[in-house]
């Protein structure tokens, strides 16, 4: 099974999408959003603010709650060199939640535009937060960058001159949000607010998880008079969403590493539905799916510790498993159930109310779905790994859905419309 997934051809997951189609910019009321329906094959529409009307009584939906950060840094050298610092993830400290709460110095591994300007060096800008002065200065350490297998990341140290200051205030007054490159304008004041969902609370994405960014506090509240249970989790969504397959099959693309929290409660009501959720968003699918695989994990390991239960990328196709794509452990079949259980009993021996880890997760034709029923996803970039997400989905039926979109005048990509998905 792995061999065929992995020689799936980029090229017949492509469509044509006009640049008229992608929307540039959101529309003023983010609920108003058009919905296209797929309920078992049957492609209808509706407007978001009615998304409860088709959801079924009791079941739960997983949001991601992550918050997109002002990643982008600029710095002016004395040439005269416009140098761009992208965050990428943090390096020193590792946490996020340390990481913007650091005073006078961090590292970073970044993206660098314009990088054979800045051979060598300290660049410095200076700015005021609340009317005090500061200095920003960033050093590359080549080095450190080698040693952790940063790629095309550059490890970058800041340091500031006011240790009173911490790195979340110098992001909020010199940072600015990075929106898709498709989008292909500058960022506008507006972004700011457009393109963060209205739950967002766990600063570290770099580029939101758009699914979400068709809610409102009442949509959220119509959800919650008609019985849909509401839960969260955090993976934070890296640069590397926005990765052309270059590939001709897939098995030549590498994903990127996303890092993930689901808090204990999460886990509990999973299991007090069956393990089955409606995912808002791919992030929170590459999730919610990696979670089995990492319960699968503790069942020969229960000893592992965080950082041992990562998902790479093909770990799921390498498994001896059923026909539902349950992973057979010494000759057992490790059901949905046991494999979320694993991960709850292992958070309580450790006394620990969240799991921290992270996924390198494709999923593409000939993934089995284990614990996600229901989908509302935005319309994805042609020959993308989001596309192969969906098809995977969707048992194939992909076309349908995006020939019905182009056809009835959907806007697509980040700030384009919605849809809801039941196989």
């Amino acid at each position: 099974m792995i061999q065929d997934t992995k020689h799936i051809k980029i090229s017949d997951y492509s469509y044509q999408l006009p640049d008229e189609r992608i929307a540039k910019f959101p529309i003023t009321q983010r609920d108003h959003s058009k919905l296209l329906l797929y309920k078992h094959g049957n492609v209808s529409e509706d407007v978001f603010y009615n998304l409860n009307k088709h959801l079924p009584k009791g079941a739960l939906m997983v949001f991601n709650n992550t918050k997109v950060i002002q990643a982008r840094l600029h710095f002016r050298k004395e040439t005269g060199a416009l140098i761009e610092i992208f965050l990428m993830e943090p390096a020193n400290p590792t946490d996020y939640e340390l990481m913007f709460q650091t005073n006078g110095n961090c590292s970073w591994l970044c993206m660098i535009g314009n990088l054979k300007k800045w051979k060598e060096g300290v660049l410095s800008r200076a700015f005021e937060i609340n009317g005090k002065k500061l200095v920003l200065s960033a050093t590359r350490q080549e080095t450190k960058n080698t040693a952790t297998g940063g790629g095309t990341n550059h490890w970058i140290d800041f340091t500031w001159d006011n240790t009173n200051v911490s790195f979340a205030e110098i992001l909020e007054a010199v940072g600015e949000l990075p929106i898709p490159p498709y989008l292909n304008r500058d960022t506008q004041e507006s972004d700011k607010t457009t393109y963060q969902t209205v739950y967002s609370k766990i600063k570290g994405s770099v580029a939101a998880p758009t699914a979400g960014l068709h809610f409102t506090d009442a949509v959220l509240k119509s959800l919650d008079d008609s019985g849909i249970v509401r839960d969260e989790l955090t993976l934070h969504v890296g640069a590397g969403t926005f990765k052309p397959v270059k590939s001709t099959e897939i098995a030549g693309h590498s994903m990127h590493t996303e890092y993930v929290v689901v808090h204990r409660h999460t886990l509990e009501r999973l299991l007090e539905h069956d393990c089955n959720a409606i995912a808002v968003g791919t992030t929170s699918v590459r999730t919610l799916e990696s979670l089995y695989y990492m319960g699968v994990k503790l069942e020969t390991r229960p000893d592992a510790q965080e950082t041992d239960l990562h998902v790479s990328q093909w770990e799921p196709y390498e498994y001896a498993h059923d026909e539902n794509g349950l992973v057979y452990v010494n000759g057992e079949i490790i059901s949905v159930t046991k494999a979320i259980a694993n991960l709850l009993n292992y958070l309580k021996r450790d006394e620990l109310e969240g799991l921290h880890s992270s996924t390198q997760i494709i999923i593409a034709p000939g993934y089995k779905y284990k614990i996600v029923k229901m989908l509302i996803t935005n319309f994805h970039q042609p020959q993308s790994t989001l596309l192969l997400l969906v098809s995977a989905f969707l048992n194939g039926d992909w076309r349908k859905v995006y020939d019905y979109a182009l056809s009835h005048d959907f806007r697509f990509l980040s700030y384009g419309d919605s849809s809801l998905l039941i196989p």
